[in-house]
């Protein structure tokens, strides 16, 4: 009986119920405690926002259910339907613009690119257009990394940062499996495509979830953000990065290997329904990279692709169904949370608690984006970014500090990518990191090193570029 009861008194809470239980204690702490200078309606997003750190960081539940409980909360507590009266002078927004999130032009903008991540996976396009592109480089192990992080980091601009890593490990683990075992170049290998994928992912609008957050945030604030602009913004420094990161990889992962026979099977596919994804997919991006001459709006352009390839039939209903719809609702819930923090006024709150004018507008946007890189190397990146964006940008719109709000949520989103320290960091470390072939030390080690590298590239590099460039 006495080990029983031991037994039952060293049994863990599970994190499922720890977490659930944090978030309601948190939700109702802003209700029993009146904070000086926050209105009520203040307090009632100052829950829901408590709410939302604990569920995206322990995630009880998934984080897209997070997601569409904020935009509820936010309907029943501050806007024109609230269940309990606000004060009179409060003006409420109408309750459909909380539903809008789930429509918001920037979710048409990344659905574009789910499409056209789903057609170069469904033709075999990334795998075409890998056998091509590796020819140049040879048989040099050396070269041979260079080429499929190069390879990886392009694809990862327009697909999905997992489809990408999913499709080039498996071109690398049968080279992998080939290399003897005391061969340091098997983890090089395999830890190359994961950062690659998560460089990569930066240079675009829809290269990852945390880019498309930033935008549609700035997008609130009156601020809009071309595709071109941002690739102009973001892809010289990922371009450095990747050589910066393949150079250490080799320096640190040396290979015994002197020649590696890479074969890739792939061709392209000639079916009808192959030559118009072809198609949509060149214009779509021709037009993206346009975008500053013809004027269309990148989210509409990137509806284009939705309804051809859906009109034409080259998309059925199964693969509608194949859609990352709970990125979209995680997007959502983000652009959701950053207007109820602005409508209620909980960021000029947020914001007053900290006397901002003396930090200085550069150590402000290095405080923003070292928070993005240590909470996304511990949880997902685009909870981190759905956090912090929406603060970020509020100080840069409210403060007397001279930032731009641009500058601000660029880099936090940009931040949150580069953290990729560990298997739990992003989907495209835990890809990696299931193929066995690799140790946590190995991936951490090297993560922080060139997270840490990249930061500095755009924190301090990147300004004076795009200075020259005046894009900012």
């Amino acid at each position: 009986m006495t080990t029983t009861r031991a037994t039952r008194s060293r049994r863990k809470i599970p994190t499922r119920t720890l977490g659930l239980g944090a978030a309601a204690v948190l939700f109702f702490v802003p209700f029993v405690f009146e904070f000086d200078g926050l209105s009520e309606a203040g307090h009632r997003m100052l829950a829901i926002f408590l709410v939302a750190v604990v569920l995206w960081v322990v995630e009880p539940i998934p984080l897209y259910a997070t997601a569409v409980l904020i935009i509820l909360l936010e309907i029943l507590m501050i806007s024109d339907k609230a269940i309990f009266d606000l004060p009179a002078a409060f003006e409420p927004r109408d309750f459909s613009g909380y539903y809008a999130a789930l429509a918001d032009p920037v979710l048409m903008l990344v659905l574009g690119g789910f499409f056209l991540a789903m057609g170069a996976s469904k033709f075999k396009l990334d795998r075409a257009m890998g056998r091509i592109l590796l020819r140049p480089f040879g048989t040099d192990p050396g070269r041979i990394m260079l080429g499929l992080m190069l390879i990886t980091g392009t694809f990862s601009m327009f697909m999905s940062n997992v489809a990408t890593t999913a499709t080039m490990m498996a071109v690398v683990l049968p080279v992998v499996a080939a290399l003897a075992p005391e061969d340091r170049l098997r983890i090089g290998m395999v830890l190359a495509i994961p950062f690659a994928a998560n460089i990569g992912g930066i240079g675009t609008p829809v290269g990852t979830p945390p880019n498309a957050i930033a935008i549609g945030q700035l997008a609130g604030a009156g601020i809009d953000v071309s595709f071109g602009k941002w690739m102009v913004m973001a892809l010289p420094m990922a371009v450095v990065l990747v050589f910066i990161a393949w150079w250490m990889i080799r320096r640190m992962f040396p290979s015994t290997t002197k020649a590696i026979a890479l074969e890739i099977e792939g061709e392209f596919e000639r079916s009808r329904n192959a030559h118009i994804f072809y198609g949509v997919f060149i214009v779509t991006v021709l037009l993206w990279m346009t975008e500053s001459f013809h004027g269309v709006t990148s989210s509409i352009i990137g509806f284009i692709p939705v309804v051809v390839l859906l009109a034409t039939g080259v998309f059925k209903e199964k693969d509608i169904q194949s859609v990352q719809w709970p990125i979209l609702w995680l997007i959502a819930g983000g652009i959701a949370l950053g207007k109820g923090i602005v409508d209620s006024g909980l960021d000029d709150w947020v914001i007053g608690l900290v006397s901002w004018e003396s930090f200085g507008a550069t150590a402000i946007t290095a405080v923003f984006a070292v928070a993005a890189l240590a909470l996304s190397t511990v949880m997902s990146n685009s909870a981190s970014a759905n956090l912090l964006v929406p603060l970020g940008i509020s100080l840069t719109m409210s403060s007397a500090i001279d930032l731009d709000p641009l500058v601000v949520g660029f880099m936090i989103a940009v931040a949150a990518s580069l953290a990729m320290a560990l298997p739990i960091s992003t989907p495209t470390n835990a890809v990696a990191y299931s193929s066995g072939l690799i140790k946590t030390g190995d991936m951490a080690k090297t993560g922080i090193m060139i997270g840490v590298i990249g930061l500095l590239l755009y924190l301090v590099v990147a300004p004076a570029l795009w200075s020259v460039l005046g894009v900012v």
